[in-house]
């Protein structure tokens, strides 16, 4: 009959090889996608895109041409604009 040293060195290894068959299994599996949703400020985007000025991204913000959100009230008030539909609309994807 083995002693109760045995049987937890047999229990832990056996813990070890289930961890690192995981392990092995998380490093091999595809990078699962984000569908995170990307918002820049109008700052952010006159500096993603050289040559696009602050106004024209405002312009097209209030003319609905991008996908975009206002927070806030007034002058206070941010207008952030989705990323993926700015660079959609700039290369003319629809």
């Amino acid at each position: 009959m083995p002693d109760q040293k045995t049987i937890l060195m047999q229990q832990l290894i056996t813990l070890l090889t289930q961890l690192l068959a995981l392990n092995e299994a998380e490093e091999t599996a595809p990078a699962a996608q984000s569908d995170a949703v990307e918002m820049l400020t109008i700052k952010e985007c006159a500096a993603l895109v050289p040559g696009l000025s602050e106004h024209t991204i405002r312009k097209l913000a209030l003319k609905g041409a991008v996908t975009c959100v206002r927070t806030g009230e007034g002058k206070n008030g941010k207008i952030l604009i989705n990323k993926e539909s700015l660079l959609n609309y700039l290369n003319g994807v629809a």
